[in-house]
């Protein structure tokens, strides 16, 4: 009490405004606090050195009384995306160290006859033992199956951009139509030879695939150059352009407009669209120059960029376009049970709770639990968020359902209606109606770690640890004549700590085969292997999996119900255990520090932005870089399996296909004749991608749905 006492004096001090300050030096006058005419040049370049988009978007169209505002022309947007522009505050590399080139200004051709087209293509075609060229594909279409091309862009280093607009419109065509565009530039398109350079090449090659064109010879793309280079930002074309080059392009929406009124690219005038795709394709070449310098000059990235993302570009291709099976009947059926249940426990919320309320409205859910029936957190009624409701989220009713029966409930209502909601009533209506299978987006250049993600449907998130999830699992099945075999790494996370850390009791469990859980707990604990009891292996397994996370104490304690002593001694005792174990956290931790990211086993690079910041920010860093190498690393290998796997289909000339990848899991579709020699194989080839201190071990299983693969 007297220390708060003592600190009042300067509380109040601290609150009180100075009055006897001398401000004449910074306001000589009060004519000078009037508002003034912004210097918009100067206003302008400080919005685009701390990248205010919006901000500066806003200025640019903002007329000042007294300031003529020129119009940009043409000649002036060239210049800005000359090569020796510097790139804003904030980009990670220096790319702009070396000499600057001279100035590229950007051209544009817009090719609508036969004769004009027949001569780009021969030019394009004289490309090919050249210097190459640029492509960027305008496209129409509501789906990866259904995408066409409406125009393409090419582009060269010399600034020299040409767009053909094809348009299958007998009357009012405005250029070559889609089997003439086919016949003069399918050749050069097709081509094997690698000289072509794009921005995601993997969406371009849907869309010429769509109409027959097998595109070929992509030598570069723009934004797996981006994404291996700075994985922790934005990879769009937009925002490389402005971070690299000061280059404002305009987003669609400039174009298309939004909403219901969004026109799609064949609705907008030609030369607009050229001006679009022209914009983009010498944008494209600027960012490729930059980026290709800058991988040449690390070895390991460059190695990552041209031997996994580029070939894996081409492997996802052939996944997205097999697809997989649906059985949208066991679906239907499935939303029905689960609606079911989901009125069931919503009759057991209404009794537990006294009345009736929404259920699936997280503030009734909230007045209800902390109001109503006054339940506390941690002893009190928890704070409200800042939009005036408590919180319940999934960690504040995991928290609350060991003792509320009502927060349990919810919990359960949640996981079924969102089954109901993100697959089983969702999935039919993905469907591809030409060959019955859905046919999903695998996002490449996303997360950070350098793991795939998928979108459209998102398979990567459906829940295995329930009955019902894994239900939805049995809907993927295989064609006729054909099996479903999934391929699974085992315990790779935890095989990765031990090979980065060299733990020799870690590297030695593994290298024996032994249940890695219960070795930990046998050395945690003290105790004969044959002698740890379950409640000493799931100790140990929450320990591995938790340390893996950069678990504290605090965090371990709530994990396992327990007190944080208790926790912190469990901790102590498995890094007394496994020492290497814990060098291995340190070193990772004071390298981060020192450069600000981490790497896998293979090179990738893993940025920490937020390893400087303070308190719980910089905890979160520290967390993700012990993390991040074991993930980034168990993300190449299952990238490198799908490489090794892919080569070994073509080479044997078999029917076996790709279909799905779902974290540290392959999943084929397999001819009934294939399914011996496939099942033999593929875990030879996963286990042999590369060499780590311990063995790699693929787990194979085979059914004629996804769950009886398991």
């Amino acid at each position: 009490l007297r220390s708060v006492l003592g600190f009042l004096p300067i509380a109040r001090q601290l609150v009180t405004i100075k009055t006897d300050a001398d401000l004449s030096a910074e306001v000589p006058s009060l004519e000078s606090l009037k508002l003034k005419t912004p210097n918009r040049t100067e206003l302008l370049d400080y919005y685009n050195k701390l990248e205010f988009r919006s901000w500066a978007k806003e200025l640019k169209k903002t007329d000042v009384p007294g300031e003529v505002k020129p119009l940009e022309t043409s000649t002036t947007a060239q210049k800005r995306a000359a090569v020796g522009a510097a790139p804003i505050e904030g980009a990670t590399l220096d790319l702009f160290s070396q000499e600057q080139e001279s100035e590229v200004e950007r051209t544009l051709e817009i090719v609508t006859d036969e004769t004009k087209a027949k001569e780009l293509a021969l030019h394009l075609e004289d490309l090919v033992t050249k210097d190459g060229f640029e492509f960027y594909v305008l496209s129409d279409g509501s789906s990866q199956q259904e995408y066409v091309p409406v125009g393409v862009a090419f582009g060269t280093t010399d600034g020299k951009t040409s767009y053909v607009p094809i348009d299958n419109d007998v009357l009012l065509a405005q250029g070559l139509t889609l089997g003439t565009f086919k016949e003069i530039f399918g050749k050069v398109l097709e081509h094997k030879k690698p000289i072509k350079c794009g921005y995601d090449s993997k969406y371009m090659k849907h869309v010429f695939a769509n109409v027959g064109i097998n595109l070929a010879g992509v030598s570069d793309d723009v934004m797996l150059e981006s994404y291996v280079l700075e994985a922790h930002r934005s990879h769009t074309i937009e925002k490389l352009a402005a971070n690299w080059l000061k280059y404002e392009l305009r987003g669609e929406e400039e174009l298309l407009g939004k909403g219901a009124k969004k026109l799609s690219f064949s609705k907008v005038p030609v030369e607009q669209a050229a001006d679009f795709a022209s914009e983009r394709v010498f944008i494209v070449s600027r960012l490729n120059r930059l980026f290709k310098k800058a991988l040449s000059d690390d070895a390991k990235l460059e190695k990552i960029y041209r031997d996994i993302e580029m070939p894996l570009s081409e492997v996802l291709f052939k996944m997205e376009q097999n697809g997989v099976l649906i059985d949208t009947k066991l679906l239907d059926q499935q939303t029905v049970q689960l609606n079911a249940q989901a009125q069931k426990l919503e009759e057991q919320a209404f009794e537990a709770a006294g009345e009736k309320f929404k259920l699936s409205s997280p503030k009734q859910l909230g007045e209800i639990l902390f109001d109503k029936m006054g339940v506390v957190l941690d002893g009190a009624k928890p704070k409200k968020t800042v939009s005036g409701n408590y919180s319940t989220s999934e960690e504040v009713l995991s928290e609350l359902a060991q003792n509320y029966p009502l927060a349990k409930i919810a919990l359960e209502y949640r996981t079924i209606t969102k089954l109901v909601t993100t697959y089983t009533e969702k999935l039919p209506k993905m469907v591809d109606p030409k060959d019955g299978r859905v046919h999903t987006t695998f996002e490449q250049a996303v997360a950070v770690t350098g793991r795939l993600s998928s979108t459209n449907p998102n398979l990567q998130n459906i829940p295995i640890r329930t009955e019902e999830g894994r239900k939805v699992r049995e809907a993927f099945i295989a064609a006729s004549g054909c099996k479903l075999i999934s391929a699974d790494y085992s315990q790779i996370e935890l095989r990765i700590m031990a090979h980065l850390s060299a733990d020799k009791r870690l590297v030695e469990a593994f290298k024996n085969n032994e249940d890695i859980h219960r070795a930990t707990a046998a050395e945690v604990f003290g105790k004969e292997r044959d002698k740890v009891t379950p409640n000493d292996r799931r100790i140990a397994k929450v320990i591995n999996f938790g340390l893996m996370y950069g678990m504290s104490p605090f965090g371990l304690a709530k994990n396992l119900g327990i007190g944080r002593d208790e926790a912190k001694n469990y901790i102590n005792k498995f890094f007394a255990r496994f020492p290497g174990v814990h060098d291995y956290m340190e070193r990772t931790r004071a390298l981060a520090d020192r450069q600000g990211y981490v790497e896998t086993t293979f090179g990738r690079r893993l940025w920490l932005p937020e390893i400087h910041a303070g308190g719980a920010r910089r905890a979160a860093a520290e967390r993700a870089a012990i993390n991040a190498p074991m993930q980034g690393t168990a993300a190449d290998l299952i990238k490198l399996s799908m490489i090794a796997v892919q080569k070994w289909i073509e080479e044997k000339g078999l029917k076996s296909k790709l279909i799905l990848q779902i974290h540290d899991e392959l999943i084929m579709e397999v001819p009934e004749d294939e399914v011996d020699l496939v099942k033999e194989n593929l875990p030879k080839i996963m286990d042999s991608v590369t060499e780590l201190h311990v063995p790699l071990i693929a787990e194979v299983g085979v059914g004629d749905n996804w769950e009886a693969a398991h």
